[in-house]
């Protein structure tokens, strides 16, 4: 009886078995903390220019100094004074609300081409439109500026846009796709068999649907041309020039805090197209790309 008892009581584990089984705690803590520390440093490495750009805006002298001896308002005051710089802001504007809403446009109807139209040779094309983003964009500049010139057009503000255009397409391109890859088309068949016509299906049932993609990429759109500085340089004409060109020229002779207010003028501008967007369509959405 002692030894069947004994045979069946359980056997306590042995002090390597132990040391086996706790182990792994302390190696996830050590990857959990590796992990945040990764992160960290990455943060820091991409929000530490937008600092820099912010304290030598705020920073009373004129050139970089840390710690910065006070705060000043004087660059902000300047920049908002130079009668070139509002207008190179006011036509970065315009070049860049006229570049999203033609990328935009063109962007989704070719994604809804590439994704319901059943085109040969569909992977080739859509590489094709997304090669702007492998090639640089200086040369892209280049490219359309002997193009206007072999076709004697000069330099137009539509030339502008549609270098712009053709820069900032693939990123529509890409979002929209995302979305319609996804996309029930069973809806758009309900609502088709209950009497919708085509058109209104696509307003009421498809556009609705795939409006996150659409979104995001007009963002991207907006925020690409409105900093875009390669394409602008060649294609920019005496006095409509974008705020990029015109900063370049502007470091030519001189270099103070009034490059960190415009700089900051450009990072605030972007952050309150994208808040705009999430209090009209919501960002929430975008998570799902």
């Amino acid at each position: 009886m002692m030894q069947t008892s004994a045979s069946h009581s359980p056997s306590l584990p042995t002090a390597r078995q132990t040391t086996s089984v706790r182990m792994p705690g302390p190696a996830r803590h050590y990857g959990r903390y590796l992990y945040l520390a990764l992160n960290a440093a990455i943060l820091i490495f991409l929000l530490a220019p937008i600092a820099i750009v912010v304290v030598f805006a705020l920073n009373p002298t004129p050139f970089i100094q840390f710690p910065p001896v006070g705060v000043s308002l004087r660059w902000f005051e300047k920049f908002f004074a130079s009668r070139d710089f509002m207008q190179a802001l006011g036509f970065s504007l315009e070049v860049a609300v006229l570049t999203t809403l033609s990328a935009t446009v063109l962007g989704a109807s070719a994604a809804l081409a590439l994704a319901r139209g059943n085109l040969p040779g569909t992977r080739l094309i859509v590489a094709t439109m997304l090669s702007p983003l492998m090639l640089p964009a200086i040369l892209t500049g280049l490219a359309l500026f002997q193009t206007y010139v072999l076709l004697d057009v000069g330099r137009p503000t539509w030339g502008l846009v549609a270098g712009h255009t053709l820069v900032t397409l693939p990123y529509v391109v890409r979002t929209t796709l995302a979305v319609l890859h996804n996309f029930d088309t069973r809806l758009e068949e309900a609502a088709q068999n209950l009497g919708a016509s085509p058109l209104r299906t696509f307003f009421e049932v498809t556009l609705p649907l795939i409006k996150p993609g659409v979104m995001a990429g007009a963002i991207f759109a907006f925020i690409v041309s409105f900093d875009q500085f390669p394409v602008s340089l060649f294609l920019v004409s005496p006095g409509n020039e974008t705020l990029p060109v015109t900063l370049f020229n502007y470091l030519k002779f001189d270099l103070d805090g009034t490059i960190g207010a415009a700089s900051v003028v450009s990072i605030v501008l972007a952050f309150v197209v994208v808040i705009g967007l999430d209090r009209t369509v919501g960002l929430r959405s975008y998570v799902k790309l």
